[in-house]
C-alpha cells in the first residue's frame, strides 16, 4: 500500500545562500533579545547576502513556537517590515514543532510552484530563553486558597496529553523499540561534538553565520526597533554550545529516567537563534542573473504514533523516496533536527544496514568533517533552514548531488 502523507514535487524552486545567527546557549548572551528581533537581523541578512532587494519578495515565511514577548501576534509581519519588504506584501508564521523551519521551505515551494510570488523570504526564529510562565486559568481573578496555575511554558509544552507522555519519554520508547543502547547515544553524541569542534576550528561555519551586534532597525515612519547586547559583549558570532564531550565523561551522567538513556549530556541544547533564506523560482534567478544555491527538488511529511513521535524522519524519507523515485543511496547527506537522543539512530534502524552503509561512504568522501549535526549546536525548532543550509554546503564540499533534511513530525 502507497504511503500516505504530505508530498510536494517542485519543478522549478530554488534556493539562494541562507544566513543565521550564531546558536546561543539558554540564558546566554542572546537571551534578552526578542524572536522577532532576531528574525529581522537575519532576514536583513539573507536578503543581503542572496543580493535580491527588499521590494522583489512577494511573501514572507516565518516559523516560530513559543511567544518570546507580547508582541508574538505581531512577529511575522514585524520582520516582512523591518526587512524592508513592501507593506502590500502579507506575512504568515507556520508552526510544525520540530519541523517548522523546513515548513517554511514547503510553504514557500507551493507558493512560488502556484504563481503566487517569485520571490519568497523564509525565516525561522526562536528564543528558548523567553519562554515564559505562565498561567491560562486566571482571567476571572484569584480566589481565596485556590492552586495558582502558572507554570513554565517550556516544560509543560513537552508533555502530549493525548499519549499522557512527555517528548524525553517518546524517545525512551523508541530506544526500546528499536534496541538504541545508552551507549549507542553516548557514542554519537561524543561524535557529533567533536566534529562540531573540528567544523569550528576549521572555519566551516563562518559562511552561514551573521555576528549579532548592538543594532537599531529603522522603518520610515514608526517606532524603531533593534538589538542590544548587554555588559561588555560588543559582538555574538559563534556557536556557543558544541565542546569536546568524552564518552568516558558522557557516560558517568545519570539519565533522566531510572534504567533510561537519555541524559543531559547526549540530547540537543536549549539555544536561541534565527536563520533565514530567500527562496525564488529559477525563471525569476535566470531573469535577475542570480546564482542559487541548489533546487527544491520535492518535500515530504509523514504523521507517526505520538508516543514514538521521533520516528517520523524515517515514513516521510520513505515517502519522498517513493515519490522521487531516489534510492537511501543516492543521498550524499542527511540532516535530522532531532531533540531526543535517540531519534538520530532511530532512522537508520529501522532499515537494515543503512546507517553503516551511509557512514562508510562519508568516511570515503573528501572534504571538512561533517560537523553540523543537529545534536552538537542545538535543537531550534524554527530554524530548520539552518539545517538546510548546512546541508548544502556539505554537498559542495563533498561533491555531491542530493541531500535530505526532515525533522520528527
Amino acid at each position: 500500500m502507497a504511503l500516505r502523507g504530505f508530498f510536494n514535487a517542485f519543478a522549478d524552486v530554488w534556493m539562494h545562500e541562507g544566513v543565521r545567527t550564531p546558536m546561543v546557549d539558554y540564558c546566554g548572551a542572546l537571551g534578552h533579545i526578542s524572536p522577532t528581533d532576531l528574525g529581522i537581523k537575519a532576514a536583513r541578512a539573507a536578503l543581503l547576502r542572496a543580493g535580491i532587494a527588499p521590494s522583489e519578495i512577494g511573501s514572507v515565511i516565518t516559523g516560530n513556537m513559543a511567544p518570546g514577548d507580547f508582541d508574538q501576534f505581531f512577529l511575522p509581519r514585524h520582520i516582512s517590515l523591518y526587512a524592508g519588504v513592501p507593506q502590500e506584501v502579507p506575512a504568515i508564521m507556520a508552526q510544525r514543532i520540530c519541523g517548522t523551519g523546513f515548513e517554511l521551505f514547503r510553504q514557500a515551494g507551493e507558493q512560488i510552484e502556484a504563481g503566487v510570488c517569485q520571490a519568497a523570504l523564509v525565516v525561522g526564529t526562536e528564543s528558548m530563553t523567553r519562554n515564559p510562565i505562565a498561567a491560562f486559568d486566571h482571567r476571572t481573578g484569584f480566589k481565596l486558597g485556590a492552586p495558582v496555575g502558572f507554570k513554565d511554558y517550556m516544560w509543560e509544552a513537552l508533555k502530549d496529553p493525548a499519549a499522557g507522555i512527555n517528548m524525553i519519554q517518546t524517545a525512551e520508547n523508541l530506544a526500546r523499540k528499536y534496541g538504541i543502547s545508552r551507549e549507542d547515544v553516548d557514542q554519537f553524541a561524543s561524535d557529533s561534538f567533536a566534529k562540531a569542534v573540528a567544523a569550528q576550528q576549521a572555519g566551516f561555519h563562518a559562511g552561514e553565520i551573521v555576528p549579532v551586534v548592538t543594532e537599531t532597525f529603522e522603518l520610515e515612519g514608526y517606532k524603531p526597533r533593534g538589538i542590544k547586547l548587554q555588559g561588555k559583549v560588543a559582538e555574538v558570532s559563534t556557536d556557543t554550545h558544541p565542546r569536546i564531550s568524552p564518552v568516558e565523561v558522557l557516560a558517568k551522567l545519570k539519565p533522566v529516567y531510572e534504567g533510561g538513556v537519555q541524559t543531559g549530556g547526549n540530547s540537543s541544547a536549549l539555544v536561541d537563534a534565527a536563520a533565514a533564506c530567500v527562496v525564488t523560482s529559477g525563471v525569476y534567478a535566470k531573469a535577475n542573473h542570480k546564482k542559487p544555491m541548489a533546487r527544491v527538488v520535492a518535500a515530504a511529511a509523514v504523521g507517526v504514533p505520538p508516543e514514538i513521535m521521533g520516528i517520523g524522519p524515517a515514513p516521510a524519507i520513505r515517502l519522498l523516496l517513493e515519490r522521487t523515485g531516489l534510492r537511501l543511496s543516492d543521498i550524499d547527506r542527511f540532516e535530522i533536527n532531532e531533540a531526543g537522543c535517540t531519534d538520530p539512530g532511530r532512522g537508520s534502524r529501522t532499515r537494515p544496514g543503512h546507517g553503516q552503509a551511509q557512514r562508510q561512504r562519508r568516511r570515503d568522501r573528501p572534504g571538512p568533517p561533517p560537523g553540523l549535526h543537529r545534536r552538537a549546536p542545538d535543537h531550534h525548532p524554527g530554524a530548520g533552514t539552518a539545517a538546510l543550509g548546512a546541508a548544502l554546503r556539505h554537498l559542495q564540499c563533498l561533491r555531491g548531488r542530493w541531500a535530505g533534511h526532515r525533522p520528527p513530525d
